[in-house]
C-alpha cells in the first residue's frame, strides 16, 4: 500500500537506556540539582561541597562508577562544547554547565534564584 502511514514506516527508535543524551536528560529532569561527577576529580568535589554548603542536597552521578560512563562522558563533552566533561551541573532539568559556569552564577547572584525556582533551596 503506497501513500499510507503506519508504524512500519517509522525509523526504529533507540532505547532510552542506550541513548546517552536521552539518559542524561531523563536523569537531570528527575531531581532539582544533578551533578555529573568523577569520584576522583577535585573540581567535582568542590562543586559538591559548594551545593552542600548552601544547604542543597544534589543528586550526584559518578560516571566513573557507571558501566556506561564512557558514553555519558562523551555526551557531556558534546553538550559542553568540548570543555572538561565533569563536573556538569543541571538545575531544574536545565544545563547550567561546568564549574566555571556554576561559580560565575554564584558570584553574580543568579545561582540562588535558580536553586529556589527548582525547589532545591527554600530560604
Amino acid at each position: 500500500m503506497t501513500g499510507t502511514w503506519n508504524h512500519y514506516n517509522f525509523p526504529p527508535k533507540r532505547s532510552v537506556a542506550t541513548d546517552p543524551f536521552e539518559r542524561i536528560e531523563r536523569m537531570a529532569a528527575a531531581n532539582a540539582v544533578v551533578i555529573y561527577s568523577n569520584s576522583t576529580c577535585c573540581m567535582c568535589h568542590a562543586a559538591k561541597r559548594l551545593f552542600c554548603g548552601m544547604g542543597v542536597n544534589p543528586t550526584v552521578y559518578e560516571i566513573d562508577e557507571d558501566p556506561r560512563g564512557k558514553d555519558l562522558e562523551k555526551a557531556l563533552l558534546r553538550l559542553l562544547g568540548g570543555a572538561s566533561a565533569v563536573p556538569v551541573v543541571f538545575i531544574g532539568g536545565k544545563l547550567v554547565g561546568s564549574m566555571d559556569s556554576v561559580m560565575a552564577s554564584h558570584i553574580n547572584g543568579t545561582l540562588v534564584p535558580l536553586l529556589k525556582e527548582a525547589g532545591a533551596l527554600w530560604l
